[in-house]
C-alpha cells in the first residue's frame, strides 16, 4: 500500500468513504471466506478418502457451480424487485455456513450433493444483494475503493482459512472431518455479523413474480448498451479464465511440493488482499477501464510465462502478478457495471454478469483440461494468455457511456 501512497495524495485513502455498513459487510465475507478456504485444499482429499471418484468429484463440483451461477441472476432479480438487500444478503450467508458441518455428519454421497449444493445456493442468493449494497454505499467516484476495500477483506480470509488448515493438520494430520467442524466458527461469526446489515430505506415496491430461474436473462435485452458492450467483454474473458487449480498444478510441475503449493496459493490471496484496496482507490482516480484493462495484461503475462517457466523464484514472481490482476479486475468489474447501470437495476445486473460469468469459468475449466490433456500445458497456457490480450483489446476500442 505504502507504493501507491507515493503517487496518491493522503486524501485519497481516507477511509471516512468506508460506511459502516461496508465495514460489516466486509467482516461478514472475511468469515465467510475464512471458513470456506479452511477447506477449499483439503476438499477433493477429503471427497477421496470417503469414497467419491475423480468423475465424481467433477460432477459434484460441476452441478455445485451451474446453480450458484444461475441462482445468482434469479435472486439479484429479485432483490430488485422487492427493493431488499439484507434478507438476501443474511439467508445467502446462512446457508454457506450451514452446509460446511454437513458435510461431515454423512458420507452418502446424495447428502454430499445435498450440503455442497447449499452452499453455493447460498453464494448466488446473497451475491447480487450484497454487491447492490456496497454499491448504494458509494458513489461514482469511490466505487472502485468501496468495492477494491470489501475484496480486500473478503481475499484476506482466504490468506487466514488456508494457513489455519495447514496448521491443523500439521498437528493432527488426516482429520478432514474435524477441520469441517472446526469451520463452523467463523461461519457463526459471519451469520451473527449479518444481523447488523440493514437496508436504506426505499419505496416499498410489491413482490412481482420471478418467473423460472432462467427469467433473469430477460434483463439481457432491456439493459443499457454500455453495459451489453462491457460484457461481452468480460464474458470472452472468462470463456478462457479456468480454475486456479491448473495453475497450481503447473506449479507442482516446476518442482514445488504440496506444501510449497498451498505455500504460493496462500502469497497469491495475501497480494490479492493487499492491493485490492489501494488499486481501487487508483481506479478511481484514473479510471476503472485502465486499471481493469491492466488487471488483464497481468492475467496475459502470467499464463504467457507459466507455460515456460521451470524456475521457482519465476514462478513466485508470476503469482505475485496474479494477485495483483485479481485485486484490479474484481472489484473494479463490478463497480464499472454499478456505474453504468440504473440503480434500481444494481443487483439484477451484477447477478446476471455473476451468473454467466460463473458458468463461462466452468466451460473455460472444462476447455483448459481438454487441451491440456490432449496437447499439454504449453498450448493451454498460450491460448487462455491470447485470449486475454484479445479481450483487454476489446475493452480499449468499446465506446461506454457513464
Amino acid at each position: 500500500m505504502t507504493t501507491f501512497a507515493q503517487f496518491l495524495p493522503n486524501s485519497d485513502f481516507d477511509m471516512r468513504y468506508i460506511t459502516r455498513t461496508v465495514w460489516i459487510l466486509s467482516l461478514v465475507s472475511l468469515f465467510t471466506d475464512m471458513a470456506s478456504e479452511m477447506l477449499y485444499p483439503i476438499l477433493p482429499i477429503y471427497l477421496k478418502t470417503i469414497g467419491f471418484s475423480v468423475v465424481l468429484i467433477g460432477i459434484l463440483e460441476g452441478i455445485a457451480e451451474a446453480i450458484a451461477g444461475l441462482s445468482k441472476g434469479y435472486f439479484g432479480k429479485m432483490s430488485d424487485s422487492m427493493g431488499k438487500r439484507a434478507p438476501f444478503v443474511r439467508l445467502g450467508y446462512s446457508f454457506s455456513a450451514i452446509a460446511k458441518p454437513m458435510m461431515a455428519l454423512f458420507v452418502y454421497p446424495l447428502w454430499i450433493f445435498f450440503a455442497r449444493t447449499l452452499d453455493r445456493l447460498g453464494k448466488g442468493i446473497r451475491t447480487g444483494a450484497r454487491d447492490a449494497l456496497l454499491s448504494d454505499e458509494s458513489t461514482p467516484k469511490t466505487k472502485g475503493r468501496v468495492f477494491g476495500f470489501h475484496r480486500g477483506m473478503d481475499t484476506f480470509g482466504a490468506v487466514i482459512g488456508p494457513s489455519l488448515a495447514l496448521l491443523f493438520l500439521y498437528f493432527y494430520p488426516g482429520h478432514y472431518r474435524m477441520l469441517f467442524l472446526i469451520a463452523v466458527i467463523p461461519g457463526i461469526m459471519a451469520i451473527g455479523a449479518t444481523l447488523f446489515v440493514k437496508d436504506k430505506k426505499v419505496n416499498d415496491r410489491k413482490l412481482q413474480n420471478n418467473g423460472s430461474l432462467f427469467s433473469f436473462l430477460k434483463y439481457w435485452k432491456t439493459s443499457p448498451v454500455s453495459y451489453r458492450r462491457l460484457v461481452v467483454g468480460l464474458l470472452f474473458f472468462a470463456l478462457f479464465n479456468s480454475s486456479d487449480v491448473f495453475l497450481l498444478l503447473k506449479a507442482r510441475e516446476a518442482g514445488l511440493d504440496d506444501v510449497a503449493v498451498i505455500g504460493v496459493y496462500i502469497f497469491y490471496n495475501l497480494i490479492y488482499a493487499l492491493f485490492s484496496f489501494p488499486l481501487g482507490v487508483l481506479a478511481d482516480k484514473i479510471g476503472l477501464r485502465r486499471i481493469l484493462i491492466a488487471g488483464l495484461f497481468c492475467f496475459a503475462v502470467v499464463y504467457f510465462g507459466m507455460s515456460m517457466s521451470h524456475s521457482l523464484f519465476m514462478v513466485g514472481v508470476l503469482f505475485f502478478l496474479y494477485g495483483i490482476y485479481a485485486a484490479a479486475t474484481e472489484g473494479v468489474s463490478k463497480a464499472w457495471i454499478s456505474n453504468i447501470t440504473k440503480k434500481e437495476d444494481t443487483a439484477t445486473a451484477i447477478g446476471t454478469y455473476a451468473g454467466f460469468q460463473s458458468i463461462c469459468m466452468m466451460l473455460a475449466s472444462a476447455v483448459t483440461g481438454f487441451v491440456w490433456y490432449r496437447f499439454g500445458a504449453f498450448p493451454a497456457f498460450m491460448l487462455i494468455g491470447t485470449a486475454t490480450v484479445i479481450a483487454a483489446i476489446y475493452l480499449m476500442c468499446i465506446k461506454i457511456s457513464l
